[in-house]
């Protein structure tokens, strides 16, 4: 076995685009769960309408309402679509819900995430959202202004482990932008009087609202924060690959979120992304370990072949998970106390 090959692409997996969209996503869902004691089981809903937004906006809108608009233009309204689709998504989760015990908002939220894949791969919508197959065709705007900046598409860079073609690092030199800003906002708001209530209804919204808070409102308020962030790495996601398929945003990418967030440790600024960094690795040195041991023959035939890589994965990975339960559930940075939630 290759063990050099397969731990440079693992390396190279771990900074690359798919993990940013990931921390995005868990930075996203830590304002939820993490400071503000919410359950949302449906981070990947935000996240899919984030993507579909500009997908759509490009695709589908822009041609039959504008089309003597610039694709520039197009493009940006593509982005704020997207935008404005997470704002929309979370006061429908949040005003029925949110007055309620914090499980009825978990219940909605992954029901909310599935309603709108299957709403997105509906064969009755294809004409608008491609149905399964998805959209394409909407990130040439992005890539052009990519080249601008000397990241041709047809281009392939390396250093040490590390390889990318020029889409990618263009992706990944926005995408990086967005993480450090998005941290940076976490980090001043939660240092600032309204992220202190935050963090005070999670431990007790009782106490708070004795106080004269209107909790309602700010539980609202981090559910549209978190919702928003949750759109940039749909962005990110579209982008990247320059498709938006439906089933990207299954419940299993939820789940990986919030894998990502115990691990780093849940209620810290640089939680989600080490927690996401430290999982995406090994999710892809796990799997390309045992890809090469079932291709190679290294295992005796019968024990592994290639269609049981995958789950084989997802066995190891939650054995590991539920071993951090056990031995840190605080995760590596996090606070024991950060995961005792009020769920009242």
């Amino acid at each position: 076995m290759d063990f050099v090959s397969i731990f440079n692409a693992a390396v190279t997996e771990m900074f690359g685009p798919t993990l940013l969209v990931y921390a995005l996503a868990a930075i996203g869902l830590n304002v939820h769960f993490g400071y503000t004691g919410m359950l949302n089981f449906g981070q990947a809903a935000f996240v899919a309408v984030g993507a579909y937004g500009l997908a759509l906006m490009v695709v589908t809108f822009a041609p039959m309402w504008f089309p003597g608009l610039a694709a520039g233009a197009v493009f940006w309204l593509g982005i704020l679509l997207g935008l404005i689709g997470a704002v929309v998504l979370a006061l429908l989760l949040g005003v029925p819900t949110l007055r309620l015990r914090a499980d009825y908002l978990a219940i909605a939220t992954i029901s909310a995430a599935e309603i709108i894949r299957r709403v997105f791969r509906s064969s009755t919508l294809r004409e608008w959202t491609g149905g399964s197959d998805g959209r394409s065709g909407f990130a040439d705007v992005f890539r052009e202004y990519g080249m601008v900046f000397g990241f041709d598409r047809g281009a392939r860079f390396s250093w040490g482990p590390f390889f990318y073609t020029g889409t990618q690092l263009w992706v990944m030199v926005v995408g990086w932008i967005l993480v450090g800003l998005t941290m940076l906002v976490v980090w001043l708001a939660m240092r600032s009087p309204w992220g202190r209530v935050l963090k005070a209804i999670r431990e007790d919204e009782d106490a708070v609202r004795s106080l004269g808070k209107n909790v309602f409102s700010y539980k609202l308020q981090a559910l549209i924060l978190g919702g928003v962030i949750g759109a940039l790495a749909g962005f990110i996601s579209g982008l990247t690959t320059g498709t938006v398929i439906p089933d990207t945003y299954s419940p299993q990418f939820t789940f990986f979120v919030y894998a990502m967030v115990i691990l780093g440790g849940a209620a810290r600024v640089f939680g989600p992304l080490v927690g996401a960094m430290i999982f995406w690795f090994m999710f892809q040195f796990l799997t390309q370990a045992l890809r090469q041991l079932s291709v190679q023959g290294i295992l005796p035939p019968g024990v592994l072949d290639p269609t049981q890589v995958g789950p084989i994965v997802f066995v190891l990975l939650g054995a590991g998970i539920i071993a951090l339960l056990i031995f840190r559930p605080q995760g590596i940075f996090g606070d024991r106390r950060e995961i005792s939630l009020d769920v009242r």
